[in-house]
């Protein structure tokens, strides 16, 4: 049997390439326009008109996406240290931080940690919390 016979017949190594965090909220086109005009993704939703059901929201290969489950509010969490729901990795955190304080309050000022990376925090109009970092 030659290499290329034997690499057809081998299994491939499973390999994880992204993950997206699903948010569930009440009304998917009001929370998708409002990651649209004030964090810059861009929109896909379905069915093409509202009201939506679902929706993948993007930005340089990043993806949320949005759930609908009608009435839906997001229970308060309280626990100690950080309560995050995405942790969003990224390059020149804090030019975005600056653009993105003039449109939304912040949760969390830009602040470096003991880690090391630099990281503010906002929450969406449904309580999600995103944590941008570098």
């Amino acid at each position: 049997m030659n290499r290329q016979t034997a690499d057809l017949r081998a299994p491939a190594k499973p390999r994880l390439s992204s993950a997206a965090p699903t948010f569930l909220v009440d009304d998917v086109g009001k929370t998708a326009r409002w990651y649209e005009t004030n964090l810059g993704f861009t929109v896909s939703p379905f069915p093409k008109n509202e009201p939506y059901v679902y929706a993948s929201l993007q930005r340089d290969g990043v993806e949320l996406m949005l759930l609908r489950m009608e009435g839906y509010q997001k229970p308060a969490v309280s626990r100690p240290g950080r309560n995050w729901d995405a942790y969003i990795r990224m390059e020149g955190v804090h030019p975005f931080y600056e653009a993105v304080r003039q449109r939304l309050p912040i949760r969390q000022e830009l602040v470096k940690r003991p880690y090391g990376d630099r990281e503010f925090e906002i929450c969406d109009p449904n309580g999600y919390v995103l944590v941008f970092s570098e």
